[in-house]
């Protein structure tokens, strides 16, 4: 297992440094060279690890297009889930049994969690990506998004490289910085990385044992309960409360029973355990019970619609039936998303960036209009709602 130096933690913890961004590149860069070599760290190592790093302007396009995630929930895990996907992950999990195994006894993480996290990141490892993850890391912290979430990351990588187990020339992964078959950032590996086939590395490109194990741990890391349930499919009466729905709105599992909530296959988590009722397109739509792991899924990501589909994708896999789609309300598509949420902004709402997409705050807004003008709180904004504003 890769464990952190003080020297690492040092470099990867809270700095005003992290604030600064933006200006000329090369300036940002001797700013970066400069801390590392104050921290401690060989000059000769520092110059090594930034010598040929330029700004990836394709990782910038990447990062500003992500309308994928505007999709709304059935049709986004269409694209995402194939058949071939549920054969592989039945052919990898017995492959791979002995791996799952430990997974399951040590960490408590079910194999259909990482099955899933691994055909949905890398296709089981066939695309890691081919991005620089050196420069892809160096130019979004240089952009001012979001330096916070990846200025520390370039520190985990040199600190990575010190030790020989990341190549600044060679090291490819996705746009974000992320490396390996489950695509883990480089502060990730520092801390949850395991040598889980005993070959003396973390290989987490080439080895899949590495790759899940660590997987597992940085779950456990992240706040995973071990041996509890995630995300379950349920049936949900037309009477109930639609303003009690939502992922910010947990109740006991014995009072979603009372109102008449139950589990389309098997039975429902303990009546004490907390959760919530997922009405991802309204009440007409498909529902689930989201017990406390879901929350650990936005760890992982943030996107709402995405971390849906993984956790469900993750039931699937381990025998869940195919969710039923229902009949969902006409939704909006994404100019028209943009509408609704620049008209709430007006309103005073926080839903963040104006961006077509139906993320947790902007189904929060949502829900409070729905009340407030009588129609069916389900947080799923229709052209009515849109007419209504």
């Amino acid at each position: 297992m890769i464990k952190a130096t003080v020297l690492g933690l040092a470099l990867l913890g809270a700095s005003p440094v992290l604030a600064q961004c933006g200006g000329d590149f090369g300036s940002f860069v001797d700013t970066l060279k400069s801390e590392a070599t104050g921290a401690g760290l060989d000059p000769e190592t520092v110059d090594a690890f930034f010598r040929t790093v330029r700004q990836d302007p394709k990782v910038l396009r990447a990062d500003r297009a992500q309308g994928v995630f505007q999709k709304p929930f059935i049709s986004f895990s269409d694209r995402l889930i194939s058949q071939n996907r549920i054969d592989r992950g039945a052919a990898m999990a017995e492959q791979y049994s002995d791996v799952f195994d430990r997974i399951e006894a040590e960490y408590g993480v079910n194999r259909g969690v990482l099955l899933a996290f691994w055909a949905f990141e890398t296709d089981y490892g066939g695309f890691q990506g081919d991005f620089n993850t050196r420069n892809a890391l160096v130019t979004l912290a240089h952009d001012c998004r979001r330096p916070e979430l990846f200025r520390p990351q370039i520190f985990a990588a040199l600190e990575l490289h010190a030790r020989g187990d990341f190549d600044p020339e060679r090291t490819k992964g996705a746009w974000a910085g992320e490396i390996g078959m489950v695509q883990m950032l480089p502060r990730d590996i520092l801390v949850n990385g395991v040598d889980a086939d005993g070959s003396g590395k973390v290989e987490l490109a080439t080895s899949a044992p590495d790759a899940l194990v660590s997987g597992a741990k940085m779950l456990e890391h992240m706040g995973w309960q071990a041996n509890e349930p995630w995300l379950q499919e349920v049936t949900v009466p037309d009477t109930l409360d639609w303003s009690l729905t939502g992922a910010s709105k947990p109740r006991s599992v014995a009072e979603w029973q009372a109102m008449g909530v139950t589990a389309r296959e098997g039975d429902l988590a303990a009546g004490d355990m907390q959760a919530t009722i997922i009405l991802p397109q309204g009440h007409k739509g498909p529902a689930f019970i989201a017990y406390p792991n879901f929350n650990v899924y936005f760890e992982w990501n943030q996107s709402f619609v995405y971390v849906l589909t993984a956790a469900y994708f993750a039931t699937q896999l381990e025998g869940a039936p195919v969710y039923q789609r229902g009949t969902p309300e006409t939704g909006l598509n994404g100019a028209q998303m943009k509408q609704l949420q620049t008209k709430l902004q007006e309103r005073g709402y926080d839903v963040g960036d104006v961006d077509g997409i139906l993320g947790a705050r902007t189904r929060a807004a949502v829900q409070t209009e729905q009340q407030r003008l009588g129609l069916p709180a389900d947080a799923w904004p229709t052209p009515e709602l849109l007419r209504q504003l």
